[in-house]
């Protein structure tokens, strides 16, 4: 170990904390970059890091000279491996392993395989802490979770903020990651309906707004009573399709959006109001392997409360006068073939048989 490497047990928690930052890479960093890690909050403080570096003899610089001044160029840790030692950090070469051996092992789900295979171009540790948030992601997609953003990251890490906006950003490029059932504040359950929600004595009157309104499942859990009749519910799932279909069936049936596959909450809420007003539905999703897929969960709802329902502009005929349609996905596929041995409405298994045969898909707002 280097002689004066015990030295930094000694320096300010701020500093230790922008160091160990700093030795998340290669032992030779740009200053820039090292500056750029410290942020604003640090900045104030990463000049006499490094000077207290320079005189442990823990670093070395490349300098060049600039309008008449000395300018760090580089910094160089002459025994990176020691100095994490030092700060009870892991050996950087055994988490090189380790993540090498975790990324051999891609999650199941391919629409994260875009963030997966970035995953080797990261330092190690920061490479394995996005390796296991990517873990944890999967898996809140394969429970079906909804909630807000401190929901998931209680879920992926025990504590409400302990994702950072760094991570937020880099999840966020994820093409689907809209439909992952992640939202930014609470959820609502959007509907419109010649209805009147009783809450003890007080009222919503879900036809007044001349579209949609939003209650929030805290609210629906305190329903009381139901009042007003209608034809059916109508589900329908991609957010334009919902709000046309709320603007031209709203005054007759009742009309709810369906985020995706049902979250806890969605499906909470909406056996919450069928106890105050069982009628069967009708269920409206993408024409695509999951929409099938959404398509029958959501239907369950009805399944497991005695009443019926049916596919609603999903099958074979909206699906071919589709201007565009697009390409089966792998994932496409793995669904089209667990459906395969499913029991399915006549509609709903011929629109899968077609896109099998067809390898094509649509989306619903292209007609409906």
């Amino acid at each position: 170990m280097i002689a004066d490497a015990r030295a930094v047990t000694t320096w300010p928690a701020t500093w230790r904390d922008l160091l160990i930052q700093w030795l998340d890479g290669a032992s030779k960093r740009r200053w820039d970059t090292l500056i750029s890690r410290a942020g604003n909050a640090g900045f104030s403080y990463a000049h006499a890091l490094l000077e207290a570096l320079l005189r442990a003899g823990l670093v070395e610089t490349d300098e060049s000279r600039e309008h008449g001044q000395w300018k760090t160029r580089q910094v160089a840790f002459i025994d990176p491996v020691a100095l994490r030692a030092t700060l009870g950090l892991p050996d950087a070469d055994a988490l090189r392993a380790q993540l090498a051996d975790e990324i051999t092992a891609p999650p199941q789900d391919s629409r994260l395989a875009p963030l997966w295979t970035e995953l080797a171009n990261y330092p190690p540790a920061r490479g394995l802490e996005r390796c296991a948030l990517l873990r944890k992601l999967e898996a809140w997609i394969v429970g079906n979770r909804f909630g807000t953003r401190r929901d998931f990251a209680l879920f992926a890490r025990g504590t409400t903020k302990a994702v950072t906006s760094a991570e937020w950003k880099w999840l966020e490029t994820l093409p689907d990651f809209a439909a992952f059932g992640i939202e930014q504040h609470t959820p609502a359950l959007w509907l419109r309906a010649p209805l009147t929600l009783r809450f003890g004595e007080k009222t919503i009157d879900l036809s007044a707004p001349p579209d949609m309104i939003g209650i929030s499942p805290a609210t629906i859990s305190t329903l009381d009573g139901v009042g007003g009749e209608i034809g059916c519910w109508r589900i329908v799932e991609n957010r334009t399709s919902f709000e046309r279909t709320a603007r031209e069936h709203g005054d007759t049936d009742g009309v709810i959006w369906l985020p995706g596959f049902a979250p806890g909450w969605w499906k909470e809420s909406v056996q919450h109001i069928l106890r105050h007003k069982p009628t069967h539905a009708l269920v409206a999703c993408d024409p695509d392997p999951a929409g099938i897929c959404i398509a029958l969960d959501a239907g369950a709802i009805w399944q497991s409360s005695g009443l019926t329902w049916l596919p609603w502009v999903m099958d074979v005929r909206q699906l071919t006068q589709l201007d565009t349609r697009l390409p089966l996905t792998d994932h496409d596929k793995v669904l089209l073939e667990q459906l395969s041995a499913r029991d399915l409405p006549p509609a709903l298994r011929a629109l899968a048989e077609w896109m099998h045969a067809h390898n094509e898909k649509g989306e619903q707002e292209g007609y409906l």
